[in-house]
């Protein structure tokens, strides 16, 4: 699956740096029941001046299934941060924890609380916490994932593993492909050393009981996003007695995850939103959509957008606004970058739309370059340095590395093209396999998922109706999967039920997680209004989410 940040937010850029981890001997608050000493968050110790903001660390061991692996002393351990934003009422109500998780797999839960707490805190109510955590290797938990010991190595070897390929033609490329490959993997075993060989989704299953445990809270409360099902049915399957209140969300499948080598179901409704985008573009009208003025059909529209932006394999579009501010505009950055980008979320659509028009119409991509790509006015998909997590996590997971049977580039090549060909945004995917394949960091846990598990109490499981990333047949395989769970699909595109704004869907989640109610049966929501995927300037209507307003999430994995 796609290893992608993708989460662009409405508020001021804020996040912990890898490096701004806190210290775990500095004195805070502790409450009745817990081990952690809690501070007031170093960022800001409150969300919209009103709700408390509190940060601590945890130590983990290592290895959370053999002690013996972590040293004499259990010297051998991660360091996980840990932010929660109290709920106003919870004291009053148990003191109850909602872990969340956004996903990635290399997802920043502190960046995510920031973001997302006050909105979240919203739908959920007063009387829960909401405590979120960087998992083991990423952001501000340590040791922290990365495969070149500084990024101008990393920036070096990436270039390196360009020269004199077409990055567009898998045959031209699968050689040098393999090559980089290996030198990756090669750096990503050395710069980790032992600790990257625990690296991995059953692990961080294992260290959320550890923060269950230090907050003295038997039953896991959690609403995960993306990757964060796979941790979440992960965590279901190990420790099915303590989960009580399981919310899974844009959800991956976790057969393909941890058994499968290729990431095909996950690309089965991407194309479907994009034309979706098109349709709806041709719907509303050159008023609202300009590009609707350059066709008649969606057909010729899509036709019109795919060939301007192929063209740019072969020649990008140079941009010159004067002498400092200047660079070139590639197929990459168009397809890859923003329109696969947008797909995410409708509320992306429109400033896509606007992106576009001139570069389609003309030729002149200076308007895409100042949105997209210049640097003090592009959008930011990432408030902080994932490093090489998703990677790590993902390859670690799943099937990698000599156990995947291509064992040359030759016969890597009709396996990933049959892996990617079922949509237009394959090729993005290409490099992927290749370091799954030279994957060189030993495995230590072989997780299997099961069907017919029955947990604690049964799961709440959301969906899109399209989802680019995170198919709903991946959700259908979810609720096959456990005993009980109840599947939510709200009408309409984007990652994660959070893309489309749904009182309906809101209300499910309050109640499960407040009462443990669940539908009856599977059930279909609405959005709060039909949404205008392209609004006029300055209207308000469907412009907002009761979540978060940019629709933006961690990608499926």
């Amino acid at each position: 699956m796609r290893a992608l940040a993708l989460l662009i937010s409405c508020l001021a850029a804020v996040g912990f740096a890898h490096n701004s981890t806190f210290d775990e001997h500095t004195e805070g608050q502790k409450y009745h029941g817990e081990s952690l000493a809690w501070t007031p968050c170093p960022i800001s110790p409150t969300l919209d001046g009103d709700h408390q903001l509190e940060c601590s660390n945890l130590l983990v061991p290592m290895d959370q299934f053999n002690a013996s692996n972590n040293g004499f002393n259990n010297e051998k351990h991660f360091n996980i941060s840990l932010i929660r934003l109290r709920g106003k009422n919870a004291t009053a109500n148990g003191n109850i924890n909602i872990l969340l998780n956004p996903g990635g797999p290399g997802g920043s839960g502190m960046s995510l609380m920031y973001r997302w707490g006050v909105d979240i805190s919203q739908v959920v109510g007063e009387n829960f916490n909401l405590l979120s955590f960087d998992p083991r290797g990423v952001n501000a938990s340590t040791p922290y994932v990365k495969c070149y010991p500084t990024p101008g190595n990393k920036t070096q070897a990436s270039r390196n593993s360009w020269t004199g390929t077409d990055p567009y033609n898998l045959a031209e490329s699968s050689g040098n492909w393999w090559a980089s490959s290996i030198i990756y993997s090669q750096a990503c075993k050395q710069t980790m050393g032992e600790h990257g060989e625990y690296i991995n989704t059953p692990q961080t299953a294992a260290d959320m009981n550890s923060i269950l445990d230090a907050v003295g809270q038997e039953d896991l409360y959690y609403w995960g996003f993306s990757y964060g099902t796979i941790l979440g049915q992960t965590y279901a399957t190990m420790y099915p007695e303590r989960a009580r209140r399981v919310i899974i969300d844009g959800v991956a499948n976790e057969f393909d995850w941890f058994t499968n080598w290729s990431d095909r179901e996950s690309n089965d409704d991407t194309d479907k939103v994009f034309e979706g985008f098109v349709d709806e573009c041709i719907k509303a009208g050159n008023q609202t959509c300009p590009l609707a003025q350059l066709a008649e059909t969606k057909e010729e529209l899509t036709e019109k957008l795919i060939s301007t932006i192929w063209a740019l394999r072969e020649e990008p579009a140079p941009i010159y606004v004067n002498n400092t501010v200047s660079g070139l505009v590639g197929f990459s950055d168009v397809w890859n970058n923003a329109v696969f980008n947008a797909l995410y979320s409708p509320l992306r659509w429109a400033p896509l739309a606007a992106a576009l028009t001139p570069l389609v119409q003309t030729g002149n991509a200076t308007a895409f370059f100042l949105h997209y790509m210049l640097p003090s006015t592009a959008e930011s998909y990432n408030d902080y340095d994932e490093g090489d997590a998703n990677d790590y996590i993902r390859y670690n997971d799943g099937v990698s590395g000599a156990a995947l049977s291509p064992a040359t580039p030759e016969e890597l090549i009709p396996a990933i093209l049959e892996a990617s060909n079922n949509t237009i945004f394959g090729s993005q995917e290409w490099p992927g396999y290749f370091n799954r394949r030279s994957w060189a960091v030993r495995k230590t846990i072989d997780f299997v998922p099961e069907r017919g598990v029955k947990t604690a109490h049964p799961l709440l499981i959301l969906s899109t109706t399209y989802d680019p990333v995170c198919p709903l047949i991946s959700a259908r395989s979810a609720n096959d999967a456990f005993v009980g769970s109840r599947l939510v699909e709200v009408r309409g595109y984007g990652h994660c039920s959070l893309a489309v704004p749904s009182n309906c869907v809101n209300d499910i989640v309050r109640q499960y997680f407040v009462e443990g109610v669940l539908p009856e049966s599977n059930v279909v929501c609405g959005p709060n209004l039909p949404l205008p995927y392209f609004p006029a300037e300055n209207s308000t209507t469907g412009a907002t989410s009761p979540v978060h307003t940019t629709g933006q999430a961690y990608g499926c994995g």
